[in-house]
């Protein structure tokens, strides 16, 4: 894969000292937590929605708006992409089931 979600993480990092009437995403930043929870929810479901009309192309569109909403949050909360690349790596050829016992409870 690119490098396309680093180079999104550098530009969200841009963004926050942008102008919220310039930018969507200073404009999200600036408005703070709970809008960007609002905008995941809503991109969630619209994820779903396509999911249910069985449209590849639409169900493509919905979850790149998704990701970058969610990689929003990641920057608010400071929390760097390498992170979640980690995470993966850690559980990649784990089974879900074996990941679930792991979990810290």
């Amino acid at each position: 894969m690119n490098d396309i979600l680093k180079q999104l993480e550098k530009i969200l990092e841009q963004r926050k000292h942008s102008s919220p009437n310039e930018s969507y995403v200073a404009s999200l930043f600036n408005k703070g937590l709970d809008e960007i929870l609002k905008k995941i929810g809503e991109e969630s479901a619209e994820v779903i929605m396509a999911a249910k009309d069985n449209e590849k192309d639409k169900i493509i569109y919905e979850v790149t708006d998704l990701w970058f909403h969610t990689l929003v949050l990641l920057s608010h909360k400071g929390i760097e992409v390498i992170k979640i690349e980690e995470e993966l790596t850690k559980r990649f050829g784990l089974s879900g089931l074996q990941e679930k016992s792991n979990r810290v409870k």
